[in-house]
């Protein structure tokens, strides 16, 4: 799993049909900042991956890929490779908070 930052949508409107009504977005994974460990910063790589939670742009997510990410109900028949599993509400580090939603 790792943490992300959902940077937009991606609107299909031929697909295979298990994956008519999943939404997609493009996210950008993160990670902590290595000198000061007091921010996130990007890893310069972007993925598709499906929502079943109803993350925005703009929102911090839990992202699992590979095989892990037929694992949830929601996906175990899709053809996919990466899932949003969570939305970011804190990210702590060494005791000071590197993100909050609020």
């Amino acid at each position: 799993m790792f943490v992300a930052k959902v940077t937009g949508s991606l609107i299909s409107t031929q697909k295979v049909a298990t994956m008519v009504g999943f939404k997609l977005l493009i996210v950008e994974p993160y990670r902590i900042e290595p000198k000061e460990r007091q921010s996130l910063t990007t890893t310069g790589r972007t993925f598709v991956a499906v929502d079943t939670l109803g993350a925005g742009i703009g929102d911090y997510v839990i992202l699992t890929q590979g095989s892990s990410a037929r694992l949830t109900p929601e996906t175990k028949t899709l053809p996919i490779d990466a899932v949003v599993v969570g939305i970011v509400d804190k990210v702590q580090v060494d005791e000071g908070t590197v993100y909050s939603r609020d």
